[in-house]
């Protein structure tokens, strides 16, 4: 079998929610892909005053995108610097977290059951995605204790995942990315015209940032590609870019850490969207902002919305490769009144205005 199937898998799952802060929706499809590697978290309470989204878009196999739905919001409140507040460093933390728990017996098994035909967590069949469901957050005391046996020297999953998360705190947003899914945000801009703000960075190798990361860590770039494979320069797993052992976490070629962005919500803010590649690869941040405004004139469900944005970028033929890739999209609109608006200085620091007219990254 081939990277791509004989007709598009258009099957779709879809989900919403909400609390008294925000509502969302999402939605996701296989698409022309032989295999669907996304997953995503949408949980609404994370805590009393905090509630949290993320899209992974795996590589090389599902299990790693799979992993981080299932266990990275939970690292994010089990750190110590969730309780203090210090919500960049929780996310962070957790980040590298993964890694370090995708080692040694205990990760091979638990990657192992993430791959079965049919998982033991949902029953669902392979090429649907898992993700945990929305609401409440149920912590289950967890200290990834060290295991014994066959697998206890294993480094890592060879396979990888982007993770792109949106945390909302009262009226904060934290944003924390590694890789190429992305988050924008939809705020009122200059005559009233919804504008449309990166909140992330696609994690690219012909950055000059990841560029310069890559080459002193040991690593080359041929033909945009990381060692002349990887398409991306940031992700969690990958171990195999992660082998260096003078270098910190941070600095090897392949890193799992995310730039971190945070900004203060106002009522100026209507929603945030989270979406992998297969997304931005068809419409520029404006134009997905844009073609969400005009669908919820006719539809106040965030899924459908979704779903509509799904058909339209998925492409009628394998032959020009945009529009091919598995797609996940979380949509969170921000119920109102939020709080004071940001100042000018404020909003031109925490977030990078999107240009309407400008090509989405090539992957």
């Amino acid at each position: 079998m081939g990277i791509y199937l004989s007709s598009p898998k258009t099957e779709k799952f879809s989900e919403d929610g909400e609390n008294g802060r925000l509502r969302y929706g999402l939605s996701s499809m296989q698409g022309w892909r032989a295999t669907m590697e996304d997953a995503h978290a949408a949980i609404t309470d994370l805590d009393a005053t905090t509630s949290f989204f993320g899209v992974y878009d795996g590589h090389g196999g599902k299990v790693v995108a799979k992993f981080c739905a299932k266990y990275l919001h939970r690292q994010v409140r089990k750190n110590e610097a969730y309780a203090a507040g210090d919500m960049g460093t929780s996310v962070q933390k957790a980040f590298f977290r993964m890694d370090e728990m995708m080692r040694g017996q205990r990760g091979w098994r638990e990657l192992a059951a993430l791959g079965d035909k049919i998982t033991k967590f949902t029953g669902m069949i392979e090429g649907l995605i898992w993700s945990p469901r929305g609401g409440v957050c149920h912590e289950q005391p967890d200290d990834w204790a060290f295991e014994e046996g066959p697998h206890s020297d294993f480094s890592g999953p060879t396979s990888g995942s982007t993770a792109c998360v949106a945390i909302i705190r009262n009226n904060h947003l934290i944003v924390a990315n590694a890789g190429d899914s992305r988050c924008v945000i939809s705020r009122k801009g200059q005559l009233s015209l919804m504008q449309a703000y990166n909140l992330s960075r696609d994690h690219k190798p012909d950055l000059e940032a990841e560029k310069e990361r890559i080459l002193k860590a040991g690593g080359f770039i041929h033909a945009g590609r990381v060692n002349g494979s990887l398409n991306l320069s940031r992700a969690i797993g990958d171990v195999e870019f992660k082998q260096n052992k003078y270098l910190p976490v941070e600095k090897q070629i392949v890193t799992a850490n995310p730039d971190i962005n945070t900004l203060e919500l106002c009522d100026d803010d209507d929603f945030l969207v989270l979406a992998c590649d297969g997304i931005w690869d068809c419409m520029s941040s404006q134009q997905l902002v844009d073609f969400i405004h005009e669908q919820l004139h006719s539809e106040n469900k965030l899924s459908a919305v979704c779903e509509r944005v799904l058909d339209r970028c998925l492409a009628p033929s394998t032959a020009g490769g945009e529009g091919c890739d598995n797609m996940t999209m979380i949509v969170v609109q921000f119920k109102k009144p939020i709080g004071p608006p940001a100042s000018a200085d404020e909003q031109s620091s925490q977030s990078e205005p999107a240009d309407a007219d400008s090509k989405p990254e090539e992957s």
